[in-house]
C-alpha cells in the first residue's frame, strides 16, 4: 500500500512539472517598458497601454506568440534585453544610439521626437523664427533642469552641462560653467512636477510626453529645444529616432518587428501612417 501511495505522488509531482515547464515554453514574448512615457506605453488603470504596446500586439500576432509587458525602471531596459534572461524585448520610445547598439538590435526607426523644454510660463526666454517658438540651450543656463534618469533628456542635457573639450566627450557643452544643475527623475512626470513644487525650473524630456504633461496641468507649458546656429536661420531641433530593441542574435523576432513597422509606416491616401493615427489616438486627440 505505501509503494502504491508513494507511486501515485510521485505520479502527481511529475504531472506537477510538467506543467510549470510548459507554462515556462517559448509561447510568450516578454517586453521591458517604462509605463509613464504617454502615449507610447502608460497606465490605464493596472493595464499598459500605448503605441508601443499596439505595435508589439502585432508583431505577436504575426508570431503567433503571446506579448506580454512588463513595467520596470527605464535605466534598467538595454541591459535587461541584453542579457537576454528576463526579457527578449525593449519597447519605450527608446532612442537609438551608438552605445546602445553595442548592447542589443534595433529594430528600424519608428518615430522621430524633438525634445522639449516644459516651463512656466515667463520663466524661460524663448525665441520665435519665421513663425515658430522654440528654446535654446542658453536659455537655460544657471537654472535647474529636471529630467527622467537615461532617457535622451538626460543623455543631452548632461553633456551640455559637463562636457569638456579634453574629456570624453570631445566638445565643450552650452552650459558647461553656467552653474546650471542636473536634477533626475524616475519619471518625467515627477520630474514636471517638481517645476510645480519649484524643486527645479524647468524639465526637458521628448515632444509627445511633455505636450501629454502639459495638457494635463495648465500651469504649465512647452517647447522645442533646439541648438544655436551662426544665425537664427540655422538654428536646429534636438531631434531623436525611436526604435524597439531585442536581444543581439534574436532575428526571428527582429525581422517581425521590422515587418510590422514597415506596414505601419506607408501613409494613406491623406498622406498619414498607421503610427501617426495611434499616436493621435493615444493622445485622446482622435484621428
Amino acid at each position: 500500500m505505501k509503494k502504491i501511495i508513494s507511486l501515485a505522488l510521485a505520479l502527481v509531482m511529475l504531472l506537477g512539472m510538467v506543467g510549470v515547464l510548459a507554462s515556462c515554453g517559448d509561447d510568450a514574448i516578454i517586453v521591458h517598458t517604462n509605463a509613464f512615457f504617454a502615449p507610447f506605453e502608460y497606465y490605464d488603470g493596472d493595464v499598459i497601454k500605448g503605441v508601443d504596446v499596439e505595435i508589439m500586439n502585432l508583431v505577436g500576432e504575426k508570431l503567433g506568440k503571446e506579448i506580454k509587458f512588463e513595467n520596470v525602471e527605464f535605466s534598467a531596459i538595454i541591459d535587461n534585453v541584453k542579457a537576454g534572461e528576463v526579457c527578449d524585448a525593449g519597447a519605450a520610445g527608446i532612442t537609438i544610439t551608438d552605445e546602445r547598439k553595442e548592447k542589443v538590435d534595433f529594430s528600424i526607426p519608428y518615430y522621430t521626437s524633438v525634445q522639449y523644454v516644459i516651463f512656466k510660463d515667463g520663466t524661460v526666454e524663448t525665441k520665435t523664427v519665421d513663425g515658430v517658438d522654440y528654446i535654446v540651450w542658453e536659455a537655460l543656463a544657471g537654472k535647474t533642469i529636471g529630467v527622467q534618469t537615461d532617457t535622451t533628456g538626460w543623455i543631452y542635457t548632461d553633456g551640455e552641462i559637463n562636457a569638456t573639450e579634453d574629456n570624453d566627450y570631445g566638445y565643450a557643452g552650452v552650459l558647461y560653467d553656467t552653474d546650471t544643475e542636473l536634477k533626475n527623475f524616475d519619471t518625467a512626470q515627477l520630474a514636471a512636477d517638481g517645476i510645480i513644487a519649484n524643486n527645479n525650473d524647468v524639465v526637458i524630456i521628448d515632444e509627445l510626453p511633455a505636450q501629454y504633461i502639459v495638457s494635463k496641468n495648465s500651469a504649465l507649458k512647452c517647447l522645442p529645444l533646439y541648438y544655436s546656429g551662426e544665425t537664427d536661420a540655422e538654428d536646429a531641433p534636438v531631434e531623436e529616432q525611436y526604435a524597439i530593441c531585442v536581444t543581439k542574435g534574436n532575428t526571428e523576432l527582429l525581422d517581425a518587428i521590422n515587418a510590422v513597422l514597415t506596414d505601419l509606416m506607408k501613409k494613406d491616401d491623406a498622406g498619414k501612417t498607421e503610427i501617426e493615427k495611434m499616436v493621435m489616438r493615444h493622445m485622446g486627440l482622435g484621428e
